[in-house]
């Protein structure tokens, strides 16, 4: 594990909003590979920050920017009170969400600590949707995406757009994300083409990677954090494997 450190950041957005961001880089010099962090409907919440600081300590510069900074800058709303975080996030447009993408990305792609053609995204709850719309909107070496609800239906017309591979996890006990969501999802990345990996874990429910939510599932948390650092190895931290791959 690598020695970290730790910083707030401001963007310009493309909106002509400001967006504060917390960012979690190892210290050692150099160039690394950098990943977008994003929230739950909670906002960057001490969970979403330790998760930034996990990938710093594993050799990746990571931004979770405050999707909220436009209707609640800083807020951290308390996991048992989702009406109100649900406020905030219904705040929150396709288009907003882009504008912020955009600005997290372009801050990464410029950083000189980082690759700037080795970036890929990673998202929880609202963070899983707006992490698969990234890997549409930006050009991305790969995507996570942590029981992301809502993009079937409202975002399954950008799936010709995916620029990158994309693992998607769920917990088949989630009640807020069924079948009639998934199943559209895998069926089309499968009719256009589009790399994709999907995976269920049968007995986990919603927000099972959370240690700090009644539904955290240690044994689901710690493959699927597996499988999400053998996934960067390969896409962002790894590129030569992923050049012989290709061939």
């Amino acid at each position: 594990m690598q020695e970290i450190a730790t910083e707030k950041v401001s963007l310009a957005v493309g909106d002509g909003s400001t967006m504060e961001a917390y960012v979690a880089r190892p210290r050692q010099a150099g160039k690394h590979p950098g990943i977008l962090v994003f929230q739950e409907a909670f906002g960057v919440t001490a969970h979403i920050r330790d998760i930034a600081e996990r990938f710093a300590k594993i050799g990746i510069v990571a931004i979770a920017p405050e999707l909220f900074h436009r209707t609640g800058p800083g807020i951290e709303v308390k996991y048992d009170d989702l009406p109100k975080a649900m406020q905030y996030a219904r705040a929150v447009t396709t288009e907003n969400l882009i504008d912020d993408i955009k600005a997290a990305y372009n801050w990464l792609k410029k950083n000189p600590n980082v690759h700037p053609d080795r970036i890929a995204s990673i998202g929880f709850c609202m963070g899983g949707r707006v992490s698969f719309l990234a890997c549409t909107a930006v050009p991305l070496q790969g995507a996570i995406s942590f029981y992301g609800g809502g993009i079937a239906p409202s975002l399954l017309a950008r799936i010709p757009n995916l620029r990158a591979t994309i693992i998607f996890f769920w917990g088949r006990l989630d009640k807020h994300i069924g079948q009639d969501q998934i199943r559209p999802i895998v069926e089309d990345c499968k009719k256009l083409g589009k790399p994709y990996v999907n995976v269920e874990f049968s007995d986990a429910d919603h927000a099972f990677f959370r240690d700090v939510g009644p539904n955290y599932h240690p044994a689901a948390a710690n493959f699927a954090w597996n499988l999400t650092e053998s996934f960067l190895d390969l896409h962002i931290k790894e590129p030569q494997k992923r050049a012989r791959i290709k061939e």
